[in-house]
């Protein structure tokens, strides 16, 4: 027969982690954590201004193009 406590984890209950360690712990984190440069700050800001002006261009473009077909269409008999 299996092991219930395998299956549903330990039957003991566990402590729970105080705010001192917890703050260790994510100070200690933290410290792991590798800042970009400024250069690649730089970098990422054009790459992702650049996509945002070609996306709302094309967005901007299927606006008005849609908006003319329609336009068009609700206007032809008249």
């Amino acid at each position: 027969m299996a092991d219930s406590g395998a299956v549903r984890g330990s039957q003991e209950k566990d402590d729970r982690t105080g705010p001192v360690t917890f703050y260790k712990q994510v100070v200690a984190e933290l410290r792991k954590v590798v800042y970009p440069t400024r250069e690649q700050l730089v970098t990422y800001f054009i790459v992702v201004m650049v996509f945002v002006v070609v996306m709302m261009a094309i967005v901007a473009g299927l606006d008005l193009g849609f908006g003319q077909l329609v336009f068009e269409i609700f206007t032809a008999g008249q």
